[in-house]
């Protein structure tokens, strides 16, 4: 059986040196010798059928113990840290001391402990107001606006015709400072709505009268608050081609555009719109105050020191949650930096006290729930489960919901919204 020796070294952080018997190594061995055979092609053998003899000869007994390691750690970790009772969060930083073929396997693990609340603030007391969520006209007619810009027919314009009005202009275009091409002002397609405020004043005044095939050389200055230090408030040359010409057809606000749109009239239409704003903005609302809610008992409460490897790896989450809302829009996440001049170290400074207080508001929701004893049964993980489960056809995507760490995470979550119902019902 492995030994483990727990150190607890300042804030909030135990490490663990775990020792696995040589012994006990070997199955992992043999394990990773047929992982090994499975995705190498050896000669005079089908994939997987090669022995251990034959795959520790071609590849080495490093190799092998490399590829064992990874399931060694992961078993042996996680079971130093339920047989000692350990209350960790986050993901361990794992050090190997000692890796030699046919010896004990020494490594360590560093990892934060789960901060303690010190004191817990009267959650019952603590009230947060509401907003309204009532829906004006405008917003209504902005979001027929939108549907309706959506709907647009684009139909290319005939030869001759002149770029004007609320035409889409698809150009190619070069730009030059001091007759250097600038970084990245090229491009062969670019797209200009005549109709729409463009980024550099006077160019659509210029391109507007062009016709397809015609070029056109001409400076303009660039705006002052630019995101390029190099070229704000800068003369830069356009060399411009106009390659292709629309005009855009947008549809009649009335019945007929209702009816492709499923409704019956534009009343109706107008009516789905506003129970649908309502019903957007009433989420919304729920949100911010179940977030103020638990923001607030957290920053009354007081913890131990939170943990730098927590904080890190809460920042890093909300860094990938921001990166995938970004490119969810179809932007890039370079470009974002860019827009609002920061570092990506930047950023994450910037998120650091977010980072802390949302760590304090799971310890809140967690010290919540045990003080009011609430719990989950087996039925509700399970319809949980079934439910998430029926969205997909994959064999593999429902055998990972079903399995016992996303299980695991279920009944949190569960609990979780448990809590927070029991805390704003309260609130």
């Amino acid at each position: 059986m492995p030994s483990v020796n727990v150190d607890h070294l300042p804030k909030n952080i135990l490490k663990l040196t775990i020792t696995v018997p040589a012994e006990e190594i070997f199955p992992y061995i043999e394990e990773a010798a047929i992982r090994i055979s499975e995705k190498s092609s050896i000669p005079g053998f089908r994939p997987g059928k090669a022995g251990y003899d034959i795959i520790k000869q071609r590849f080495g007994e490093m190799k092998i113990l490399e590829e064992a390691l990874e399931p060694i750690i992961r078993k042996t970790y996680t079971e130093a840290i339920l047989s000692h009772r350990l209350e960790t969060v986050g993901s361990p930083h794992i050090e190997v001391e000692k890796m030699v073929p046919g010896n004990d396997l020494v490594y360590t693990a560093e990892v934060p402990r789960m901060p303690n609340i010190i004191r817990l603030a009267d959650y019952r007391k603590v009230k947060v107001s509401s907003s309204k969520t009532d829906v004006g006209d405008k917003e209504v007619d902005q979001t027929l606006e939108d549907l309706r810009r959506m709907q647009t027919r684009e139909i290319r314009a005939e030869a001759g015709t002149a770029a004007s009005g609320t035409d889409k202009v698809v150009l190619a275009v070069n730009m030059k400072k001091n007759r250097v091409p600038i970084e990245g002002g090229q491009s062969p397609n670019h797209t200009i709505y005549l109709s729409e405020d463009y980024y550099v004043p006077g160019m659509k005044e210029k391109i507007s009268g062009m016709k397809e095939g015609e070029r056109k050389s001409f400076t303009l200055a660039f705006p002052t608050d630019h995101v390029s230090k190099l070229l704000a408030g800068q003369d830069v040359d356009f060399e411009v081609t106009i390659n292709e010409i629309y005009h855009l057809e947008a549809p009649v606000l009335d019945d007929h555009f209702a009816i492709s749109l499923g409704q019956k009239d534009i009343i109706s239409l107008k009516r789905a719109i506003r129970e649908n704003l309502e019903k957007e903005k009433k989420q919304e609302e729920e949100q911010r105050h179940e977030r103020e809610l638990l923001e607030k008992i957290a920053i009354e409460s007081r913890f131990e020191d939170v943990p730098d490897l927590l904080v890190n790896e809460e920042i890093n989450k909300m860094i990938r949650e921001l990166q995938h809302a970004i490119e969810e829009k179809g932007a890039g996440f370079e470009e974002y930096l860019k827009n609002i001049k920061k570092t990506l170290a930047d950023l994450k400074i910037d998120f650091t006290p977010q980072a802390i207080l949302r760590i304090k508001v799971a310890l809140v929701l967690k010290a919540v729930a045990d003080a009011e004893n609430v719990e989950v049964d087996q039925k509700e993980i399970d319809d949980e489960l079934d439910k998430l489960a029926s969205r997909y056809e994959s064999k593999e995507t429902k055998a990972q919901i079903f399995s016992p760490t996303y299980r695991e995470y279920a009944k949190t979550m569960l609990r979780n919204r448990k809590t927070i119902q029991l805390l704003t019902a309260s609130a």
